[in-house]
């Protein structure tokens, strides 16, 4: 589900990140009140653009520091939101979206031709194979579980896709899951000879964020500084 912190971004649909735009956010409310009880702002103001108490956070913080942090608020409102658009999608095109992260990401050498899924049928526990590199020299596993954040994957689950790679003879694999892994889950594959990666709901919209699987660019902003060897050579 879609944060109030998203809706928020995805509502106002921002030309311009300030102050008075960040301010709607609790993360931004919370550190100015932080700052309160450090004494970097006078308790007696309120936190408006344009006052004494705002000048006082604004000299705690740079520009980049408040891009950063509105940047980070952004990718959170972002992951949220893609989270809720792989709960709709069909279970086959899940399972393609994790196939071309991975591709993404350099498995396979990049190429979409080393990805293959297995038919729903008889998937055996494994949904699709990816290549571990251009050459194909071995073969990563996969299994991909569309689950509500209510719905955690246990150790059960993860017994059972060792199985089917025990079954393919393979040593290598990728859970993934929109939801979250349980705690006997995450220590039971560190117990098997197979190296297996979990990837919960959180990692795999990062993932794709970073990657730039599903997403795209809206804006760019361009932080300058100033070239120094440019005025030192002048100076000579």
């Amino acid at each position: 589900m879609i944060t109030p912190a998203g809706k928020k971004v995805l509502a106002q649909n921002p030309v311009r990140i300030d102050n008075a735009f960040l301010k709607n956010f609790e993360e931004f409310t919370d550190w100015i009140e932080q700052s309160k009880v450090r004494g970097t702002v006078d308790p007696g103001s309120s936190a408006e653009p344009g006052n004494t108490a705002t000048e006082a956070v604004d000299l705690q913080r740079t520009p980049e520091d408040t891009l950063e942090s509105a940047s980070a608020l952004l990718d959170a409102a972002l992951r949220d939101e893609l989270l809720a658009l792989l709960q709709q999608i069909s279970p086959i095109r899940f399972e393609r979206v994790i196939l071309n992260l991975l591709n993404a990401m350099g498995y396979g050498g990049g190429q979409l031709s080393t990805t293959a899924l297995t038919k729903a049928s008889a998937d055996g526990g494994i949904d699709g194979v990816i290549s571990e590199d251009a050459l194909g020299l071995d073969a990563v596993y996969i299994q991909a579980k569309r689950y509500g954040p209510e719905n955690t994957v246990g150790r059960p689950h993860i017994q059972q896709f060792i199985g089917s790679l025990t079954g393919e003879s393979a040593t290598k694999g990728v859970f993934v899951t929109t939801s979250d892994f349980s705690k006997e889950a995450r220590e039971y594959i560190h117990k098997v000879q197979q190296r297996v990666v979990l990837i919960n709901g959180q990692r795999l919209a990062q993932l794709m964020i970073r990657h730039g699987v599903g997403v795209r660019t809206r804006a760019t902003y361009l932080v300058r500084s100033v070239d120094e060897d440019y005025f030192a050579e002048a100076a000579n």
